[in-house]
């Protein structure tokens, strides 16, 4: 039996899918990328904003078509917004056999098996449940690097976010099964990982009664073959001085932080519900850059948020000005019903939304080309992520660059080298947003 996996939405979601591909895995049933191939489908969805909600939709009601078609035997909803939308998703695609809520990762195999028996049921753990999953992971990531989620849910209640309806609080994963995991990435050949959450700063206080994030990376840079750790998701007012001491200290850790900031001016970081002002803002990027000088600082923003004013947006501007990001996205704000911000007044046309972030893009794109610009002549050790076709040059990373969301640095040589490889190379130029470099002998 061949299964098509089609994992959509965010990376602690492909987390989930390459545990169920894993548990998939060990009752015997192969995968394929191949729709006419596939005898069964699983889709794992999203529903975090609208064009994640509107994409999981679509992609649901194309395989449908392929079930009604008789190309597939049997399809399978997870994820949030099988969690979010049971009723509708039911009433709306009965094409779809069974659904899994985001608590029943662990229950794929079974519910597989049900459906293909002719005995469909659904999975919907309680949201309180253990989030630990205890499978050998399936990797979709090339096996060079791969994201170890190390807590589910969150506590934040951001006015405008929904994943607590959806993930239920914040529930750290205990440090021993992450090290245990990590350890078998390693074997596998994973040389970069990336610690993902909700929120990473907030690690092991419900378990340990304390944030123990920089306990569980000393940990982790003990284990041999593991090149590269970076950290993704912190949230601001969590940054301790003992985790900026650990990532400046400890050479495995990446000297890069994803802080998602959102906004800065301090009415509508109140109205979100956030819990930082702009001058703790400020305060935090100082510190950190004061203290490790070549670190590199990605956030995100949201434009429009319910009564945004223009003075708010100009705010905003001279702050993204100001602090001059390496890395930072913008989204629009997305009005997602069940959450506070849906019901506020004074929501904001769309056209305006989409007019404040192409602003703020514009000004990110000036200021990301401008650092770049001045990056000729630094060496540095890059990933190597593959080969252009036909062209002695190599797609690579620094450590500036999360995967799929940041730059490039084009290597080129004729070296022969291989995806995972580090490589020590100089930058001789830059074209945008990615760097042009060759192997430095220095």
């Amino acid at each position: 039996m061949k299964i098509l996996f089609i994992s959509l939405g965010c990376d602690k979601n492909l987390v989930d899918t390459e545990k169920m591909l894993g548990l998939l895995l060990d009752r015997g049933y192969e995968f394929t990328d191949d729709e006419n191939e596939a005898e069964a489908v699983v889709v794992n969805t999203c529903c975090f904003i609208g064009d994640a909600k509107e994409e999981s939709i679509n992609t649901l009601l194309e395989m449908a078509e392929l079930k009604k078609s008789g190309k597939i035997k049997a399809l399978i909803a997870s994820g949030c917004l099988s969690e979010r939308y049971k009723e509708e998703i039911q009433k709306e695609i009965p094409e779809v056999d069974a659904l899994i809520g985001t608590m029943s990762v662990s229950d794929i195999a079974d519910i597989l098996d049900k459906v293909l028996d002719k005995k469909p049921e659904n999975s919907f753990r309680p949201l309180n449940t253990d989030p630990t999953v205890r499978a050998k992971r399936v990797l979709t990531t090339g096996g060079h690097f791969a994201y170890l989620k190390i807590a589910e849910g969150c506590g934040k209640n951001c006015t405008y976010c929904i994943i607590p309806k959806v993930r239920g609080a914040y529930r750290s994963i205990p440090m021993e099964e992450l090290v245990s995991e990590a350890e078998s990435l390693a074997k596998s050949g994973v040389k970069e990982l990336i610690l993902v959450a909700q929120e990473t700063t907030l690690y092991g206080k419900d378990l340990y009664g304390k944030k123990s994030l920089p306990e569980l990376l000393h940990r982790l840079c003990k284990i041999s073959g593991i090149y590269w750790i970076r950290i993704l998701y912190c949230y601001p007012e969590e940054i301790t001085d003992e985790l900026i001491e650990t990532i400046a200290t400890e050479k495995k850790i990446c000297h890069y932080l994803d802080i998602p900031i959102q906004h800065a001016s301090d009415d509508v970081l109140r109205r979100m519900g956030r819990w930082t002002n702009e001058e703790q803002l400020r305060n935090m990027i100082n510190k950190l850059r004061e203290r490790i000088p070549d670190i590199a600082l990605r956030t995100t923003l949201i434009s429009g948020f319910p009564g945004e004013t223009e003075e708010d947006f100009e705010e905003l501007y001279r702050f993204v000005n100001d602090m001059e990001f390496d890395r930072l996205g913008v989204f629009t704000y997305s009005q997602e019903e069940d959450t506070p911000a849906a019901t506020m007044q004074d929501q904001i046309d769309e056209e305006v939304k989409k007019f404040r972030r192409d602003e703020l893009m514009e000004l990110q794109q000036a200021i990301a080309f401008e650092k770049n610009e001045a990056m000729p002549g630094t060496v540095m050790t890059v990933m190597v992520e593959g080969k252009v076709a036909d062209e002695d040059t190599y797609v690579t990373r620094t450590y500036r660059d999360a995967p799929g969301v940041d730059g490039y640095l084009f290597l080129n040589t004729t070296a022969n080298l291989m995806t995972g490889d580090f490589v020590k190379v100089m930058v001789t130029d830059s074209n945008e947003y990615d760097l042009i470099g060759e192997i430095y002998n220095g």
